[in-house]
């Protein structure tokens, strides 16, 4: 039985708008980089002295040489104001480049932790989440944490050392007419406090229906094949424009919003110019005040306001970034899949490391492993089951029901039943996708919760019958993380027969597939995915229905095949034609989550109960609905 339906959930409200203790986790990412900001400030002090060059010298060539009519002296302050420009000019190329960098940086190791991070998650865990959701995270919430990094700390703490520059120069200059510019400060505090109030919300908005985009996308691009089939494009595109619509309604209203800000802060900077101008020409025209001491206030007032304007946008870009790491370290911290605890915060090659811890099962359990379930019971709807079991008041939907049976090296247990019986859930649990709520299941006598996940499944060949094959060649998808040679994935591929269709193709095993195998038939994955399990040389086989998509003369190889590599080694298999199992050492028929039956072909056909019932309806001894929803029911 599948587990179930993931939910949708939207992550629609709001948090802080400013988290320390997000900040302070953010800025962790920039420490192995601690000589680019260092660098990236010292040129921004560097940009923002020579920002008042400027107004110092046309107050000197108003006060001093135009009076004296030197010259000389305008020259050479032509000279300097335009050596102060040049090295502006290199001090903000060199800070654009390094605080480019350290986001760039910041976001490749960000990203690689992600990804390392979401490998070792719980199934259980992508069974709620939908793909779009989480490709959302990998990329556009990173990239909005490298604008941070990028246009953000550091070019803030510039635009910081700047204003107290500038505001110290003018106080020192005449404090009376800095009081006269400072004086619409309150105002537009008031107006940059709404403007980011507003902003924030539809930061929120925009990457809340970007998400919903990603995963609408991801869902139906991947059943395009259904959608045509059932003619939905229509429809498909309707509830894709409505989803469309909402996005770009979120970032119409952040435009409105910014459209209403600039000019806001503009008219209020022309205030502040007029306020300055009306305040001087008094003192000007009674001799308190020199003409170029106004000019070069103008400069600085104009200069003093940009970066102000600057604070603002970037503490809108803080909200993005506050906004986009919740989202992020909610995911960093789903707990892992026990026994997948790695190292976080770390290289990618040493992030994915996995536990090595001792996992008690003998050494030559290579080769020979004996799988034991002992009483398992198990729920898909965990919190269900917690809440059920505190309060006692109703039974959870029990998928598996006190399931016991025992496989040992050189023997094949077969798991046959009707659909939603609890078969591939068996598998499930054995593979450590989940954990068992009751019961334990054990690998030559451990419990497999005990075991490293990766050492565990390192004895497991599995063989589905919905085959994925990553994009890439022949070679890679046989080999996957076997350090196996070119020769010994060519001798699993001539063991099932895989080789015969792999010549046929252009390059070979060099042949590139397309994405989950698509360029290929259902059949021709199926075989590659058996020589993938051959190729891990298992000490465990399970087959889900393996040659349900192979012809007869290639599923008599495989059969042949499988014979020789089951010899000493433990299988268990899922069965949908009988046909194929008759030679299992054991069959079990589950019922609705329980073991109804057991034994080999020949036993149950002779109980006449649910397995020969069922066989001879596959084989068509009986027929008649009748007979197929007696079976269903437990006849």
């Amino acid at each position: 039985m599948s587990p179930p339906v993931a939910e949708y959930h939207e992550e629609d409200a709001l948090g802080k708008a400013y988290d320390s203790r997000l900040m302070r986790r953010l800025l962790r990412y920039a420490r192995p980089y601690t000589w680019l900001v260092l660098s990236s400030l010292s040129l921004l002090a560097v940009e923002g002295v020579l920002q008042l060059v400027g107004p110092l010298l046309t107050q000197r060539v108003i006060d001093v040489a135009l009076p004296a009519r030197d010259v000389a002296a305008a020259g050479r302050m032509a000279a300097l104001f335009g050596g102060a420009l040049a090295f502006s000019f290199f001090a903000s190329y060199g800070e654009t480049l390094l605080t480019s960098l350290l986001g760039q940086r910041v976001m490749r190791d960000l990203r690689h932790e992600l990804f390392a991070h979401l490998q070792r998650l719980p199934v259980a865990f992508f069974d709620r989440n939908p793909v779009g959701r989480l490709i959302t995270r990998v990329t556009s919430d990173v990239e909005s944490l490298n604008e941070l990094f990028t246009a953000g700390v550091v070019s803030g703490m510039g635009d910081l050392f700047t204003l107290v520059a500038i505001s110290v120069l003018m106080i020192a200059t005449d404090w009376r007419l800095a009081l006269a510019s400072f004086a619409v400060i309150p105002v537009v505090w008031m107006t940059s406090s709404l403007f980011q109030r507003s902003v924030r919300s539809a930061y929120r908005e925009i990457r809340t229906r970007l998400a919903r985009i990603n995963a609408y996308l991801q869902e139906h691009i991947t059943g395009m094949r259904i959608v045509q089939l059932f003619g939905r494009e229509r429809d498909e595109l309707t509830k894709f424009d409505n989803l469309n619509r909402d996005h770009l309604d979120s970032h119409l209203r952040s435009i409105r919003v910014y459209a209403l800000y600039f000019p806001a802060i503009e008219i209020l900077t022309t205030v502040a110019l007029a306020s300055l101008i009306v305040a001087g020409a008094r003192r000007v025209e009674i001799g308190a005040l020199t003409v170029g001491t106004v000019a070069a206030f103008l400069q600085l007032v104009r200069r003093f306001f940009d970066p102000l304007q600057d604070l603002s946008d970037k503490y809108n870009m803080l909200q993005q970034a506050m906004a986009a790491s919740e989202r992020i370290f909610r995911l960093l911290d789903t707990p892992l899949a026990e026994g997948l605890e790695g190292a976080r915060g770390q290289r990618f090659s040493q992030a994915v490391t996995l536990s090595t811890h001792s996992s008690r099962v003998p050494v030559d359990a290579r080769r020979k492993v004996t799988i034991e379930f002992h009483d398992v019971w198990f729920a898909y709807d965990i919190a269900h089951v917690a809440r059920v079991g505190a309060s006692g008041e109703h039974s959870p939907e029990w998928i598996l029901k006190g399931v016991s049976f025992r496989a040992e090296p050189g023997q094949t247990v077969a798991l046959v039943g009707h659909t939603g019986a609890g078969k591939t859930t068996i598998v499930n649990l054995l593979l450590r996708f989940y954990d068992p709520q009751r019961g334990r299941i054990t690998v030559n006598g451990v419990d497999i919760r005990e075991m490293p996940v990766d050492e565990l499944r390192s004895l497991i060949g599995y063989v589905q019958q919905d085959i994925f094959l990553f994009a890439g060649d022949v070679s890679s998808n046989i080999r996957l993380s076997n350090p196996l040679s070119d020769e010994q994935v060519a001798l699993a591929a001539a063991r099932v027969g895989a080789d015969r269709i792999i010549r046929r193709f252009p390059d070979g095993y060099s042949h590139v597939l397309g994405e989950r195998g698509a360029s290929i038939s259902v059949g021709e994955r199926q075989l590659l995915s058996f020589a993938r399990a051959i190729a891990a040389d298992p000490a465990l086989l399970i087959l889900d229905e393996a040659t349900s998509a192979v012809d007869s003369e290639i599923e008599a190889e495989i059969q042949s095949a499988l014979s020789v590599l089951m010899t000493g080694r433990t299988t268990i298999a899922i069965a949908h034609r009988l046909s194929t199992i008759v030679n299992a050492d054991e069959i079990l028929v589950l019922h609705h989550g329980q073991v109804r039956e057991r034994g080999t072909h020949r036993q149950l056909m002779a109980k006449a109960g649910l397995y020969e019932r069922l066989y001879r309806l596959q084989t068509g001894a009986m027929s008649g609905r009748g007979e197929e929803r007696a079976l269903a029911s437990g006849m």
